[in-house]
């Protein structure tokens, strides 16, 4: 018999403009992730998580995995440039394939969800990517939560990036700080969402209301 399976993808910048700090925070959080909802098997049971760092290429670091059945997660590394449209289709082909692959073991699986993280804009257009992948004519667009660390992004590209939440660094904490916040936040998503149970007895996205050290942004109404 198959399983509800919620899937979440982190899509984290891997550019130039990482270096340091914010890719040593991340890579120091992930373990801990890893340990949290490995651990929990309700959570285990019910939620499976991938890494896709992003560039000037897109490339999967952890297909889509129950992470109780991962021993180590990848290391992010620092590349060359910003390409937000790379890692918009690369996304949208992992779900595809993740979602096929999942339904057709008989598993009940949930509309993904997908933590954008950048501190950059993009070098290239990616509209046309990113409506690809959002597009009501997409069977499996995600939920997209945006996060913009640091001084290189605005607010309005987090806010376009974001369907569902978005939240920009407020200044208040340094690079590393703030994301370990942010990964507190992705985990306590992943373990809250795992284990709520709606009335239907189906699941339930439960993302934060509120980050240290990032400002909740309204999203544009359509």
């Amino acid at each position: 018999m198959g399983q509800q399976i919620l899937p979440f993808y982190l899509v984290c910048d891997e550019s130039g403009s990482m270096a340091g700090e914010p890719l040593d925070a991340i890579n120091k959080a992930l373990p801990e992730l890893h340990q949290e909802i490995g651990l929990n098997p309700v959570v285990a049971d019910k939620t499976q998580f991938a890494i896709i760092g992003f560039s000037d290429s897109a490339e999967v670091l952890l297909p889509l995995s129950d992470l109780s059945q991962v021993t180590q997660l990848p290391l992010l590394e620092t590349k060359v440039s910003t390409n937000f449209a790379a890692a918009f289709r690369c996304v949208k082909e992992q779900i595809e394939l993740d979602v096929a692959r999942l339904k057709a073991a008989g598993n009940m699986v949930y509309r993904p969800v997908v933590f954008f993280l950048t501190d950059g804009h993009s070098t290239s257009s990616f509209r046309d990517e990113w409506e690809a992948l959002t597009e009501s004519a997409f069977a499996y667009r995600p939920n997209i939560v945006s996060f913009g660390l640091g001084k290189g992004v605005d607010e309005d590209t987090i806010t376009s990036i974001a369907n569902f939440r978005a939240f920009l660094d407020d200044g208040t904490m340094s690079p590393a700080q703030a994301l370990r916040e942010f990964a507190v936040a992705l985990t306590k998503s992943i373990v809250r969402s795992g284990s709520t149970t709606s009335p239907s007895g189906g699941m339930t996205l439960q993302t934060p209301d509120e980050v240290p050290g990032f400002k909740n942004l309204p999203l544009d109404a359509l």
